[in-house]
């Protein structure tokens, strides 16, 4: 086995579920792996990655309307608001969806279902530069 590691650098602009599927995609090829383990991890706390529905783009804007719902902003009980209405929301958001996310790799690719992709959350309403660092467990 050889472990193989990078980072992503995503320029997300603004609040909502941003594809990333072809990004993890090509660093496994460039990295040659054939069969193997891909791990994400994401290094903040106002984003978050998750695995969801790719085909159907109403899929995203219900899940983006859903995080929403869970945790508007603008509550009379948000304490955490140092940095705008959106603060204290955007860390509920990524709790509820997490920072990381494993997926095998057979045969040179993600082993995602057919209709499955690779998503950044981005919780925050202005654009950002998220880090997602890239593992791979790679068998020889």
């Amino acid at each position: 086995m050889e472990w193989l590691k990078g980072e992503l650098e995503i320029r997300t602009p603004g609040q909502g579920l941003h594809a990333i599927t072809d990004k993890v995609a090509a660093q496994i090829q460039a990295w040659k792996v054939q069969e193997g383990m891909c791990h994400l991890y994401l290094q903040h706390t106002s984003a978050s990655l998750l695995i969801s529905e790719n085909y159907d783009p109403t899929a995203r804007r219900d899940l983006e309307e859903f995080l929403r719902r869970l945790a508007p902003e603008d509550q009379d009980w948000h304490e955490h608001t140092l940095e705008g209405p959106d603060d204290s929301p955007s860390h509920m958001r990524a709790l509820l969806t997490g920072t990381s996310e494993s997926i095998p790799v057979d045969g040179g690719r993600l082993s995602l279902g057919t209709w499955q992709g690779i998503y950044l959350c981005e919780h925050r309403r202005d654009p950002h530069r998220r880090t997602v660092l890239i593992r791979c467990l790679k068998a020889k």
